[in-house]
């Protein structure tokens, strides 16, 4: 059983931004946004961002940044830059955005949905707060699906909400949870805390390269490590599926499509999250600091030494145990 605690301890800053984009101007948005992110990487301390565009969940685009620390996340939320940029893609957004700042946390390692939901709290009313936040997730924790809660305290000067994220492991459970009796009694025993913001974000997709760790994670990993990493899952996943199912002799048409599906949902939820992300966990996401040459020549030693073994193994199996029909 987990606890809320005020996360402000945590070095690592991560700022969560959510944009509403104009219809018909969303490959111009993505452009732009390109641009930005270019900017943030030339900040000190940027550690990476990643764009979500909407989904049936999400409705706006989410934008997330990570720097080393609140100061180097505040220099370049705060920049002539970062204004500039702003100033020029104005034309792009319906409406003002929303942005949550928050010291520290980890991202997920499996494709979690998250509720994002900002508080204000004056401060005479803080311990009754935390005592009422503490609470909801002693309800929350009892309901299928949780995965935990993180609550993150204002930042001076940057931020004066309090932040709390829920994540749940299907949008449906979170949904089960958000529009329960039991929440809104809990809502109700709270009403001075009830002027609220929640955002949902569905990290469906990112998960398959996203790593539990305390903030400091390096850049997302380039096309190239990506493509290689998905291979490497791909390929004893395709191999054992197709020997799995040669007994049914289906068509090859029917074939290809089932193992296609069953191929999908396996890489997504077995093969990258328990076999390829923490196989190549330092070569995908190095630690700052850690040269690239030697990462890169670990990694590839990891990639060739798993293909061969697959390969050995596939070979050994189709021909000397195991014929194909």
């Amino acid at each position: 059983m987990s606890t809320v605690k005020p996360r402000d301890g945590d070095t690592a800053a991560t700022a969560i931004l959510g944009l509403k984009v104009r219809p018909g101007l969303e490959r111009e948005y993505e452009t732009w946004q390109k641009g930005v992110n270019a900017a943030a990487a030339e900040y000190a301390g940027h550690l990476g961002a990643e764009v979500s565009p909407p989904t049936p969940l999400q409705p706006d685009w989410v934008v997330v940044y990570r720097f080393d620390s609140i100061a180097h996340l505040q220099a370049w939320i705060n920049s002539a830059t970062r204004q500039d940029l702003l100033d020029a893609g104005r034309r792009y957004f319906d409406g003002p955005g929303t942005q949550q700042v928050v010291r520290g946390g980890v991202q997920a390692p499996d494709p979690l949905v998250t509720a994002v939901i900002a508080h204000r709290v004056h401060p005479d009313h803080v311990d009754e707060f935390l005592d009422w936040q503490q609470r909801m997730s002693r309800e929350e924790q009892t309901f299928e699906g949780f995965r935990g809660t993180e609550l993150f305290r204002p930042i001076e000067g940057l931020q004066d909400e309090w932040t709390t994220l829920y994540r749940f492991d299907s949008a449906e459970h979170l949904d089960a949870w958000l529009t329960s009796g039991q929440r809104r009694k809990i809502l109700a025993e709270g009403k001075k805390f009830n002027e609220f913001r929640l955002r949902t974000i569905d990290n469906s997709f990112g998960s398959w390269f996203a790593f539990e760790g305390n903030g400091e994670q390096a850049p997302p990993p380039s096309e190239t490590k990506t493509a290689i990493a998905v291979w490497i899952g791909l390929y004893p996943t395709v191999v054992l599926l197709t020997l799995a199912l040669s007994p049914l002799k289906m068509p090859l048409w029917i074939g290809l499509l089932v193992g296609n599906l069953l191929s999908s949902f396996i890489m997504s939820f077995l093969t990258m999250p328990y076999y390829v992300n923490p196989l190549l966990k330092r070569w995908l996401r190095p630690a700052p600091g850690e040269p690239a040459a030697r990462t890169n020549r670990i990694g590839l030693a990891i990639v060739a030494g798993v293909t061969a073994f697959w390969a050995v193994a596939f070979y050994l199996i189709t021909t000397r145990f195991w014929t194909l029909p």
